[in-house]
């Protein structure tokens, strides 16, 4: 039973990330904009949100406040950065794909350049420990208070509100069927005066919010704090893609697909904790090919019933009508 403890304590930081990074690009391409820049708004938003923590560390602050204020600069960051996106998607009507490339790229080479100059190493280390032993009251409930209060990170309960606010959204707002028939019939929201302009950047600057969100919530409970130029956020915004299109760009579906990634991964880095699996002798590194041999299975298997809005990636006139 202790390690079925662990393997969920221990899961639910690590999909909370994906689920918020999925979620962001949800709402990006529902809205007519490929965001494959996910995975370098997320570094965006992780360098940001690790220098702030960085620079008020010292202050005798509450560690959960400091990570309130980390997760409120990672999403500005994210934000601003996905404003380049939006720009050009939209704007220029350039090719999405290829500048999602490039906005991924230049993350990396501008965070190793920072942190060689200001910190001469590859990241910034952060010394506060955003760590939860216990939630006073709910930890005392049997089996969830073990499961779900101990041994955990506040990141949990955000990411999971954060669902809760996006579904109704999603689905329950004016905004979010103005978004939704952006991307599904451009033409057609503009013919009813629905700017179409204005609800791609929306849908773009929402997911880059979650984005950069999702990058500082990856450095806080897959990293504890740190984040690294070098490796990133190890190809979690590429995984959150695949999360999206294997949840069918639904919340719900998203949250299970983010919980059975994470799941895989946990699973990989706990094998010394299972008996069975550890009395295989099969080398580690298998396990941690889990995660991604499982995203290439189910794409392959989701591909033709997965479907994404119709409008998606097309880049929008509004001479067309």
């Amino acid at each position: 039973m202790d390690t079925i403890y662990y393997l969920i304590q221990n899961t639910l930081p690590v999909a909370i990330p994906l689920l918020l990074v999925a979620l962001g690009g949800m709402f990006s391409e529902r809205s007519g904009v490929i965001n494959i820049a996910l995975e370098g708004i997320m570094l965006f938003g992780a360098l940001f949100g690790c220098l702030s923590v960085y620079l008020i560390q010292g202050n005798s602050l509450n560690p959960q406040l400091i990570l309130l204020l980390g997760m409120l600069v990672s999403a500005a960051a994210g934000f601003v950065y996905s404003l380049l996106l939006s720009f050009a998607a939209v704007n220029l009507k350039a090719d999405q794909t290829i500048t999602g490339t490039a906005l991924n790229m230049l993350v990396p080479a501008a965070m190793l350049l920072f942190a060689k100059m200001y910190f001469n190493s590859d990241g910034i280390t952060t010394d506060v420990d955003f760590y939860v032993k216990g939630i006073p009251g709910l930890k005392t409930i049997p089996v969830l208070g073990r499961m779900f209060f101990q041994n955990t990170y506040i990141t949990v309960y955000i990411g999971t509100l954060f669902l809760v606010i996006a579904t109704v959204i999603f689905y329950r707002t004016r905004f979010g069927l103005r978004l939704r028939s952006c991307g599904e019939h451009p033409q057609a929201a503009d013919s009813v005066g629905i700017n179409v302009y204005f609800m791609r950047y929306a849908g773009v600057s929402i997911s880059g919010i979650l984005g950069g969100m999702g990058g500082f919530f990856y450095a806080v409970g897959v990293m504890d704090g740190n984040i690294n130029g070098h490796t990133g956020v190890a190809g979690f915004g590429f995984l959150a893609l695949a999360v999206m299109i294997f949840g069918q760009w639904k919340p719900i579906k998203i949250l299970f697909a983010a919980l059975f990634f994470a799941f895989l991964r946990t699973l990989a880095y706990s094998i010394a904790l299972i008996p069975f699996l550890y009395a295989l002798d099969i080398n580690q590194t298998f396990y941690k090919m889990l995660p991604y041999l499982a995203t290439m299975v189910v794409l392959a298997f989701t591909s033709k019933r997965s479907r994404a809005p119709k409008a998606e990636g097309i880049p929008y006139d509004k001479g067309q009508r």
